[in-house]
């Protein structure tokens, strides 16, 4: 059985160093690890196929921008026959945890983030895994919008690396024993940056 993994953000250059867009850079991450290149496109997505943890897996960026998000992923869902509660995994930005901390749920609501409210909605059911990678809070100042399609800040950057190093673990382990193995070890994992954020 094959293996949708998700990453969320926005298409387009302007975008894709931004908060938002973590978890395209998560996808984009995991397939240079395994070799894999995002060189074809479906379902308005780029997609990569291949072979990760011996799992046959599609990754995937949808194109249609993040708050349609769910119009790509149901139609990948339905071109692959991927079961959605036992076979999808989304990766995506969360502005409630702190930064570079990663949450793995088997199930849950969308919350406040539109992309996963497509994602929802679209595939009438919220019980899948989800991979939240933690952007953390805005400056109480700042517009929530502009803060999650801004850029990260300098110290942010040199982080990111290690983020994206525990984000490819942890699907790794996913493919290899399973959702709840890949929580008990990752959930709340400190990656040793900019704690206290």
């Amino acid at each position: 059985m094959m293996w949708l993994i998700v990453g969320l953000g926005n298409p387009g250059e302007q975008y894709a160093r931004t908060r938002h867009n973590i978890g395209f850079q998560c996808v984009m991450h995991l397939a240079q690890r395994h070799g894999l290149s995002f060189s074809r496109r479906r379902e308005q997505s780029r997609i990569a196929e291949g072979t990760i943890q011996g799992e046959r897996v599609v990754l995937a960026m949808p194109q249609t921008y993040m708050n349609r998000s769910g119009y790509a992923i149901s139609g990948l869902r339905s071109w692959y026959k991927v079961p959605v509660q036992e076979h999808l995994l989304v990766i995506y930005d969360e502005m409630d945890l702190p930064f570079g901390r990663l949450r793995l749920r088997p199930s849950g609501s969308a919350g406040t983030h539109n992309g996963m409210r497509s994602v929802v909605q679209q595939l009438g059911s919220q019980t899948f895994p989800r991979l939240r990678v933690g952007i953390g809070k805005p400056p109480r100042e700042w517009d929530t919008i502009a803060y999650v399609l801004g850029n990260f800040r300098n110290d942010e950057e040199r982080a990111l690396p290690s983020i994206y190093d525990h984000v490819a673990d942890a699907v790794e382990l996913v493919l290899r024993e399973g959702v709840v193995a890949a929580m008990n070890r990752y959930n709340n994992l400190a990656t040793g940056c900019c704690q206290g954020e």
